[in-house]
């Protein structure tokens, strides 16, 4: 199989929850079966930034390309991520006593994280041989890319991108696209989880985790020119009768901390996608219902989807891995609450630990290969003849993503 002008692939994240993706990908490149990449457009945000570079990085072999994501991801431990040593720990717990006992009397240098990421800065920077995109987009290899971030002095969501030059830059309601040559700045930057990791100076601009306002994952690959998107996402869908079950039998006697920042984090993380994925299908449905003769004459498209999810909610295999963390992140996310149970969507994102980084890939690679049928058909048949079978697109997707009428 070659690449597919037009095909996008869309990977959001959240912190070690987009293990998932990896396994997805190791189960796409058994299915696809070729070396070179079947997408010729990518947009990552979030910690699906780090996904999306390394498939654009290596795009001219997918087979190496996910086998190398792979095997980084097995070798992840919470020390090549952030800093867990003593003196970086109480080094920002210094600073954040100093600040917020001294009404910012000590001047400009004021602490906006609790981890240090030069670790995983490294990491990437030993792995990610960015300047190999020009040649992929000069070869036709490749079409677009894309890493999303928020400035958080404008409360803008910024897509950087890089490809074909009939790519142009957008803007729209507080997100635009900004064509810059990519860096191991910006994917940083979009994998900046708020408070938890620093965010990223690159010239004027203080980037953050592009969850945060990015509300359309899909639109940077919409907008540089994809025709068809296969969307991995990092949230469990629940079924309604779940979600009813746990307001009647889920209560507590206190709120710790760190169940209402693990439901922020699920805020910003995880409903994008599939709000997205709604609209999608409301747009693709209504097109259908225009005559082909006249549709050919508006500016808009049917863009097909397929999304694959988390069959199984992340936060239900953390396990007891906050017990395998280190000694100093142990103590102050149980200071946040994260005992007992509690906390696990909190975990969920931090827990950068073998064992449930392994469990997630295990997921991802059995969700994806248990759709094996759907994903070869949508990636290997033209875009002519998937315009055709829309239909039953909209069928199956609707039944994914739970949409009623």
């Amino acid at each position: 199989m070659t690449t597919m002008e037009g095909v996008g692939l869309v990977l959001s994240g959240g912190g070690a929850r987009a293990a998932y993706q990896v396994g997805a990908i190791k189960a796409l490149a058994r299915i696809i079966g070729s070396r070179r990449t079947p997408f010729s457009i990518i947009a990552g945000l979030s910690a699906g930034a780090i996904n999306a570079a390394f498939l654009s990085v290596g795009a001219d072999d997918f087979q190496r390309t996910a086998a190398q994501l792979l095997r980084m991801w097995s070798s992840i431990s919470p020390e090549r991520v952030y800093r867990t040593d003593v003196g970086g720990f109480l080094g920002i717990g210094a600073r954040w006593m100093r600040d917020l006992a001294a009404g910012g009397v000590f001047g400009k240098d004021t602490i906006n994280y609790l981890l240090d990421t030069t670790p995983l800065r490294r990491l990437l920077s030993d792995n990610l041989a960015m300047e190999r995109l020009p040649g992929h987009f000069e070869s036709g290899l490749l079409q677009g890319v894309s890493v999303s971030a928020t400035n958080y002095l404008t409360s803008t969501g910024i897509s950087f991108f890089d490809g074909s030059d009939e790519i142009a830059p957008w803007a729209r309601s507080n997100r635009v696209g900004m064509r810059v040559k990519l860096t191991i700045d910006h994917v940083m930057a979009s994998a900046a989880i708020p408070i938890f990791f620093p965010p990223v100076r690159i010239g004027e601009m203080f980037l953050g985790d592009g969850c945060i306002r990015m509300l359309t994952p899909m639109s940077p690959a919409v907008h540089m020119g994809a025709r068809r998107i296969l969307a991995i996402g990092v949230h469990h869908k629940s079924d309604p009768s779940e979600i009813v079950h746990l307001q009647q039998e889920l209560s507590r006697d206190s709120l710790p901390l760190s169940q209402v920042i693990g439901t922020l984090l699920n805020s910003l993380f995880l409903d994008a996608l599939e709000a997205d994925a709604e609209r999608l299908e409301r747009h693709n449905h209504t097109l259908n219902l225009i005559p082909p003769v006249r549709r050919s004459s508006q500016p808009l498209r049917v863009i097909p989807m397929l999304m694959i999810n988390p069959s199984t909610d992340p936060s239900a295999l953390v396990g007891k891995e906050d017990a395998l963390l280190p000694g100093m992140l142990r103590y102050l996310l149980r200071g946040l609450g994260t005992l007992e149970g509690r906390g696990t969507d909190l975990l969920s994102y931090l827990a950068f630990e073998h064992g449930y980084l392994r469990n997630l890939m295990d997921l991802g690679y059995r969700d994806t290969m248990s759709r094996r049928d759907e994903v070869r058909t949508f990636l290997m048949t033209s875009g002519d003849e998937v315009d055709g079978r829309t239909q039953l697109g909209y069928r199956e997707l609707r039944k994914q993503i739970g949409a009623t009428e």
